[in-house]
């Protein structure tokens, strides 16, 4: 029973090693693998959203990669297969989109929600520096005589 138990946990963590082959292209160019590295790191897996296509296992991951190939074997550009990725898939397939007006509030939006903050602190901080100090000259004249009767006690004891 062991044996048929250990043979079944082999087969099954053979048949997870048999499916995260490694793709193996054959280029006309080395520089076609060199732009074929470089634009599977510069695009995201739709899937995996936060991995880029060179690293994911993804089955839609590994359907990119050829369709780059593809592309790349069709003498296309850079831009031309970024262009076809995004029109499929939309600006959340790059990693860094470019600046358009759609993309504006990803781009500044950090820096500005940053310089709200600091105009933000500095306006505290003026205010609490202008105003009167909490206390002072804010007794009536009763509770000052008040106070000096419980201090005057106080010293007496």
């Amino acid at each position: 029973m062991k044996r048929w138990l250990a043979a079944a946990v082999l087969g099954l963590s053979m048949a997870g090693v048999a499916h995260a082959a490694i793709d193996a292209y054959e280029f006309a160019k080395d520089g076609d693998r060199e732009r074929f590295r470089e634009l599977t790191k510069e695009l995201r897996c739709p899937k995996c959203q936060n991995q880029d296509i060179a690293d994911s296992n993804a089955p839609i991951a590994a359907d990119l990669r050829k369709e780059i190939f593809r592309m790349l074997g069709e003498g296309k550009d850079n831009q031309q297969i970024i262009d076809f990725m995004v029109d499929r898939y939309g600006d959340f397939v790059r990693y860094k989109p470019a600046l358009t007006g759609k993309t504006a509030l990803l781009w500044f939006g950090p820096a500005g929600l940053l310089l709200g903050g600091l105009v933000v602190i500095a306006v505290i901080i003026r205010r609490r520096r202008a105003a009167p100090a909490e206390g002072s000259d804010s007794l009536s004249a009763s509770e000052r005589q008040r106070l000096d009767q419980l201090l005057d006690k106080n010293t007496d004891d």
